[in-house]
């Protein structure tokens, strides 16, 4: 007796790999079984669903369509569904009530800071507003934890901070750089050596990645970029909690003027 299940979404090689024989109770007998990599498939549900709901196909206070509809478009069983939109919940994308079905939520109810969040948003993270809130977060942390850690900062914690400016000088592409530059100011944050705001740099690790991607990608050069990022290095190595303040603050007024002429573009 042959069993065969396959979801539209695996492809005749994809099911011949995942085709196993398995010898059943009944001597000579073999059943096909086809093992789907259910997380992996469940995640492209997912994410799928996320970027509909991100690129306004669903939009805020809209309904999804019904499970069974879902279950359909996927040619999944209702239980990878309901799966799928537990974990949009979660995120405060979804709202699921009785009578009702699964509502989309407004954008500000959602963990915009999640990384998954983020890159299923795309280009769609590039919201000038959002972008603000983040640079403002960032003026009142950044320039705190800069004076902490003219005080704090181990003689390796400067010179990590040291390694990653010397990365984003050697940059040969905006990418290369904005990785260097977020290594920064994790460094920077975690020699502090305080606690919450080491937690800060996980916490908005990928949103700010996206935002001095976007700064950084505005700007024809980085001269201006290093030379701040440099000053910053050479206070707390002399343990000036001024200047590394003002070098915080230095470096944060050039990401909004970057940051505006990203949005004008």
């Amino acid at each position: 007796m042959a069993t065969l299940e396959q979801s539209p979404m695996t492809s005749p090689a994809e099911t011949r790999a995942k085709t196993t024989a398995e010898t059943s109770s009944e001597p000579g007998a073999a059943t096909l079984v086809v093992r789907r990599a259910k997380p992996r498939v469940q995640k492209e549900i997912i994410a799928t669903l996320a970027r509909a709901i991100a690129s306004g196909r669903y939009p805020p206070n809209s309904n999804l369509p019904r499970e069974n509809d879902l279950c359909a478009e996927f040619g999944v069983s209702r239980t990878v569904i309901r799966e799928a939109l537990k974990v949009l919940e979660s995120k405060g994308l979804l709202r699921g009530r009785p009578r009702v079905g699964t509502t989309v939520r407004d954008k500000e109810d959602w963990n915009l800071l999640d990384p998954d969040i983020v890159d299923w948003m795309g280009t769609g993270f590039l919201d000038p507003a959002l972008l603000m809130s983040i640079l403002e977060a960032r003026r009142a942390i950044e320039p705190a934890a800069a004076e902490l850690a003219a005080t704090r900062a181990t003689t390796q914690e400067i010179a990590d901070l040291d390694h990653a400016w010397q990365r984003m000088a050697e940059a040969v592409d905006d990418e290369t750089f904005t990785e260097a530059d977020v290594a920064f100011h994790t460094v920077l944050l975690k020699a502090s050596h305080n606690r919450v705001f080491a937690q800060f740099s996980g916490l908005i690790h990928a949103a700010m990645q996206r935002a001095l991607g976007a700064s950084n990608r505005s700007v024809a050069n980085h001269e201006e970029a290093l030379r701040v990022h440099h000053w910053l290095v050479e206070a707390l190595r002399l343990r000036d909690k001024e200047g590394a303040r003002k070098a915080v603050e230095a470096i944060l007024d050039l990401a909004e003027r970057d940051l505006r002429a990203a949005a004008a573009e």
